[in-house]
């Protein structure tokens, strides 16, 4: 039998995902892509903009209408809030709750004795996903925390995964290490929010490194009022990666207020300081809204001006689209649709500078790589890799005998040259 599992959104969607890929994997499904015929198709939706939803409807349609007779089952965040919408795509199509979502791991075994697709059953958590071999990635990640308790008046992800809750110290620390064992040399800690971790992240970090050996540790978005000394000091550890995530949103204080996030601008600076401090040079990327209602030019210049000093490595820019069931469907005024683009094509215009100029500075260095998959049409010698630092590398001249997705090499950064998105990293030695 063949299943096909397509995943929206962000890193902990695409954990959950892979855990239902194992489940059919291992129960002797054959993977397939989407754009291929399968027994039954799993669509893992996200409901962060306007444009997700639009594009998780259209794939989910189109997979109702070529394939009547096979199930089609739809979850996730997008799913939990628009059951009935969803359902009246089509008459094939199972609609499985954020609660339930778990029972999602007993899929195979049941459509491989002839079973139907369950309508709900008993769920084992958020945190029953388990993976010990990954099917879309070559790094390894582990689940440590789901929900969100913040209220940020744009958000509906709160609505759709609850309240925050995270998975025990020691439980978390187990299964990093069998990740290790299985030979995975890096892992992204993933979650809702994982600054909001019960206990301190900055413990549960001091502990994983303390009980694992080589796993290289690649945290997820950050907070910026989370980012304490007592983190900082934390992620100054060889072993974590010299890369961060921030949702900033706004440079003015204003808006940030307006938007019911936690902290200033000046919170801001400070937090990407302490990381700077703890790792040199780091990858810092920031997520930013535009068009947020009430956004003033003085306002845009203010997160402009933020962007500036900052000089993150990478920027997401979201134009602002107005969420159901959150407080910003009712605020006032509404920034104009051409205004609001424009001031997004500014600030993308901006994030490609920032990062070129980020990767320059780079060039020359030694850097550790991830290698993910081969060039295609260029030979075992030649790789795709993603580097300590997030930057997108060629890698050239890895020997045959250790060429492998997840294999760890150092490689001698060039910036890339002109339009070209990845920079070319020359193999050194394999780690």
């Amino acid at each position: 039998m063949k299943a096909s599992v397509y995943t929206f959104g962000c890193k902990l969607n695409q954990y959950e995902s892979e855990a239902l890929a194992a489940a059919f994997r291992d129960r002797g499904f054959t993977l397939v892509s989407v754009a291929d015929p399968a027994d039954v198709y799993v669509v893992n939706t996200c409901t962060v903009t306007s444009k997700s939803d639009q594009k998780a409807r259209r794939l989910i349609r189109k997979l109702s209408r070529e394939h009547p007779g096979v199930p089609v089952v739809v979850t996730g965040c997008y799913a939990q809030l628009n059951r009935p919408e969803l359902e009246a795509l089509g008459g094939n199509i199972r609609v499985v709750s954020q609660e339930d979502k778990s029972t999602l791991l007993d899929l195979p075994g049941r459509l491989a004795a002839g079973e139907s697709v369950p309508e709900g059953g008993r769920s084992g958590g958020p945190f029953a996903y388990r993976v010990d071999r990954f099917s879309f990635h070559s790094r390894g990640f582990l689940k440590i925390q789901d929900g969100c308790d913040g209220a940020c008046a744009y958000c509906r992800v709160p609505l759709a995964r609850g309240a925050s809750v995270s998975l025990a110290a020691g439980e978390a620390v187990a299964r990093l290490g069998e990740l290790e064992q299985a030979g995975y040399r890096e892992v992204v800690l993933t979650g809702v929010n994982i600054s909001d971790y019960r206990g301190g992240l900055a413990a549960l970090v001091q502990r994983m490194l303390a009980e694992t050996s080589t796993v290289r540790l690649r945290l997820s978005s950050l907070e910026p009022e989370c980012i304490t000394e007592e983190l900082a000091e934390e992620l100054a550890a060889p072993r974590i990666r010299p890369h961060f995530h921030i949702p900033v949103q706004a440079g003015s204080d204003a808006v940030l207020q307006r938007m019911r996030r936690r902290y200033t601008s000046a919170v801001v600076e400070e937090a990407v300081a302490r990381l700077r401090r703890a790792k040199g040079d780091p990858f810092v990327a920031a997520d930013l809204i535009v068009g947020f209602p009430g956004e003033s030019e003085e306002d845009f210049s203010r997160t402009r001006e933020l962007v500036e000093r900052l000089e993150p490595a990478g920027l997401h820019v979201f134009p602002f689209s107005p969420r159901p069931g959150t407080v910003a469907v009712t605020l006032r005024p509404r920034v104009p649709e051409r205004t609001r683009d424009r001031r997004a094509g500014e600030l993308l215009a901006l994030g490609v500078r920032l990062q070129r100029r980020y990767a320059e500075r780079r060039a020359g260095a030694t850097l550790e790589a991830v290698l993910e998959q081969p060039l295609p049409g260029a030979g075992a010698l030649f790789w795709r890799g993603l580097t300590e630092n997030y930057l997108q590398v060629e890698v050239e001249g890895v020997p045959s005998d250790q060429a492998r997705a997840g294999g760890l090499v150092e490689v001698q950064y060039q910036p890339p040259k002109g339009t070209d998105r990845a920079g070319t990293g020359r193999y050194v030695r394999f780690v």
